[in-house]
């Protein structure tokens, strides 16, 4: 009886390390969950806009001679390429983002009610409508694309009923409180599903998302210009979203460009309000000194409103035809694939600081929960 009993205490021994390992690897992976958030679709952002960029440089009728070079060099499936890897990054990050719904319900919960958190919630839908318009197997005038149009633009619509109905019913003072350059993805949104309304024909549907972008970027832009002392401001560490200042203007000039079907003056109103935007954010790079300390996710915030701002200089080429206009193009192109590349690289080589445990983004959930 007692050597059974001494077997039994040997065999506990031996289990519970296996047993404590094997529960620190499932705590390990729902801790994963909990700090994942919205803000890593800035990824599925950048590649989606950088694959939209690369059509619509491949599919371009402008004359400047360096960059058809760089484009005719490119391989054949470089583009198919590119576009398989943003489609695979957005259903990886979509995939853990259900799963941190299903087992971190609570964290999402408190992302819904997050002043930046809110915000890329548009985000995964943005990508998908960006995905769906740089895709080289569909054609804007099939059924698919009418379909996948509406689901994809329906989250944001619904989305939109309740941010701005918070903006519009919350007091006049709670927009001065919770804006921060962060919003302007709500109004990117709209634009985005805008553009390919009126790329499949849907002229009405494409004005009325447009409309719904337009009225509250005024009303966001002036209210960030002016914001108040004590409103909730952003972390250093997430700073690189100030560029977001230039992607709205410049994504409404080529809303508007698809609605109009020309670069009439308006676009080009936009396009000026873009590069004067992009102009003052670059000159100021003690900005962004201390968000560039230590690699993040935030960073990936750099590259889609470059690649957003040239795909406007490419429609503005296309119109103008000028050496100005084609010199300015084939610059904006050229920084946003390379920065594009760089953070494709820093990704791969900085993959274990991905997901930090100090998180600024995740700190303030955490308080609200």
């Amino acid at each position: 009886m007692e050597a059974a009993v001494e077997l039994r205490q040997i065999q506990l021994q031996v289990l519970e390390p296996v047993a404590a390992a094997a529960t620190g690897k499932a705590l390990s992976k729902f801790s994963m969950l909990t700090r994942f958030h919205a803000g890593y679709f800035r990824i599925s952002l950048s590649l989606c806009g950088q694959a939209l960029l690369w059509k619509t440089l491949i599919e371009s009728s402008t004359e400047t001679r360096a960059l058809r070079a760089v484009v005719s060099r490119l391989p054949s499936f470089a583009f198919v390429l590119l576009w398989s890897l943003a489609f695979l990054t957005l259903l990886a990050l979509c995939f853990l983002y259900v799963a941190r719904c299903v087992l971190r319900f609570r964290s999402v919960r408190a992302e819904f009610a997050h002043h930046v958190g809110m915000n890329y919630l548009f985000a995964p839908w943005i990508s998908w409508l960006l995905l769906l318009q740089s895709a080289p197997f569909l054609r804007p005038d099939t059924n698919g694309y009418l379909l996948l149009w509406c689901l994809f633009s329906l989250p944001i619509l619904a989305l939109d009923v309740k941010i701005y109905g918070q903006w519009f019913t919350q007091g006049k003072k709670f927009l001065s409180m919770v804006a921060n350059p962060s919003s302007q993805i709500s109004v990117i949104g709209n634009l985005v599903g805008a553009r390919a309304a009126a790329q499949m024909g849907w002229r009405e549907s494409a004005l009325c998302m447009f409309s719904l972008g337009i009225a509250h970027y005024l009303v966001l832009f002036v209210t960030l210009y002016q914001r108040l002392l004590d409103s909730n401001s952003l972390p250093a560490m997430l700073r690189p979203v100030f560029f977001l200042f230039f992607a709205a203007p410049s994504m409404a000039s080529l809303a508007w460009d698809s609605i109009s079907s020309t670069f009439d003056a308006p676009c080009k109103m936009l396009f000026f309000l873009s590069l004067f935007l992009f102009a003052s954010l670059v000159c100021r790079p003690a900005l962004f000194r201390r968000s560039m300390r230590r690699f993040s996710v935030a960073w990936w915030a750099y590259s889609f409103p470059l690649s957003v701002l040239a795909l406007a200089a490419t429609e503005y080429a296309q119109e103008v035809k000028g050496a100005v206009a084609n010199m300015l193009m084939l610059i904006l192109s050229v920084l946003s694939m390379v920065v594009t590349l760089v953070l494709l690289v820093f990704t791969a080589i900085k993959a274990n600081d991905l997901l930090p445990h100090d998180d600024p983004f995740m700190c303030s959930f955490n308080n609200m929960q």
